[in-house]
């Protein structure tokens, strides 16, 4: 538990910075926004281009715990997005409803995390599982939301429409950038990665003081309700690792290591992602920021209880 709670402190230190920051006044009411398109217009496409421009086929290609870990995302995203449009809700928040279920935090607490319980045996299944996570997932759940913004707005020509709006999306643009270069096998030069990792690198701190901002501007009584926000947590935390574990162990009949790192991946708390998309898009963005705060502070203790139920702890 002392390794979980010392990888998690420094997230909640930089959402406590930006919750400061906006409650001093250093920062002002549309320093949320602001910092927010900072990292989806430049920090996360440079990131994500980063990670799919330096991946080698040769690490990524791993088909069992792809299909394990991408089928645990799948069910409970789908399942989520099932839920949440038969109770009325429109397409793009059903869509940023399924990412608070199934967007694990793979990039910030995903990597320090396996890399001090599995070990280096670990790093490759933790980038395939943020490539899928932060460019397959983010992806799916971008085109459900532009589809159901066009859809609301006008009827004729959606398709047309999304497909415009999606060829200028920089969170699609910059991972199939990316794809290309890996596929080229053409190397970047070190000041392109540099300057990658320097931008890239500002992603996650920028996402997690955005949200502490936001925070820090929710009124009372604008708090989103806590039934659904508990049950979203509840998906992401428990539902997910299990539907993961069944599918990697009984069905895939995945080895013992690789299917402890798939759930302990799965297992992980939402990231800032879906909170990113909301706030940009100007959906509820208070659901979110819950789910995010939430499903962190409580991984500590369901990730320690599958840890001490494995025998690994």
């Amino acid at each position: 538990m002392l390794t979980n709670l010392s990888i998690v402190l420094p997230i909640f230190a930089l959402i406590l910075a930006g919750w400061t920051a906006r409650k001093t006044g250093a920062l002002g009411e549309n320093a949320t926004r602001e910092v927010n398109r900072l990292v989806v217009y430049l920090a996360l496409p440079a990131l994500l281009f980063d990670i799919m421009a330096n991946a080698r086929p040769a690490d990524i290609w791993q088909p069992g715990f792809i299909v394990a870990f991408t089928a645990g995302c799948a069910v409970i995203f789908g399942a989520t997005l099932a839920w949440r449009l038969s109770g009325g809700r429109p397409l793009a928040d059903a869509a940023i409803d399924g990412l608070n279920a199934s967007y694990a935090n793979t990039g910030f607490i995903g990597f320090p995390l396996v890399l001090s319980l599995v070990g280096d045996s670990g790093m490759a299944p933790t980038l395939i599982s943020t490539i899928l996570t932060v460019c397959v997932l983010f992806a799916v759940a971008i085109v459900l939301i532009e589809g159901g913004l066009q859809a609301q707005t006008r009827r004729r020509d959606i398709a047309l429409k999304t497909g415009r709006s999606l060829a200028g999306n920089p969170l699609l643009v910059a991972p199939f950038l990316g794809a290309l270069v890996m596929v080229s096998g053409v190397a970047l030069p070190a000041p392109v990665n540099a300057f990658l990792k320097l931008l890239g690198g500002a992603a996650s701190p920028c996402a997690l003081i955005a949200l502490g901002l936001f925070l820090a501007g929710t009124k009372a009584g604008e708090g989103s309700r806590a039934k659904t926000a508990g049950i979203l947590v509840g998906l992401k935390l428990i539902a997910q690792p299990v539907v993961t574990w069944l599918i990697a162990a009984p069905l895939m009949n995945l080895p013992p290591a690789a299917t402890h790192t798939a759930v302990l991946l799965a297992a992980l708390p939402t990231g800032t992602g879906p909170f990113m998309l909301a706030e940009f898009y100007g959906r509820e963005a208070s659901l979110t920021s819950r789910v995010v705060l939430a499903s962190t502070v409580l991984s500590v203790l369901t990730i320690s209880a599958y840890l001490a139920l494995a025998g690994r702890l």
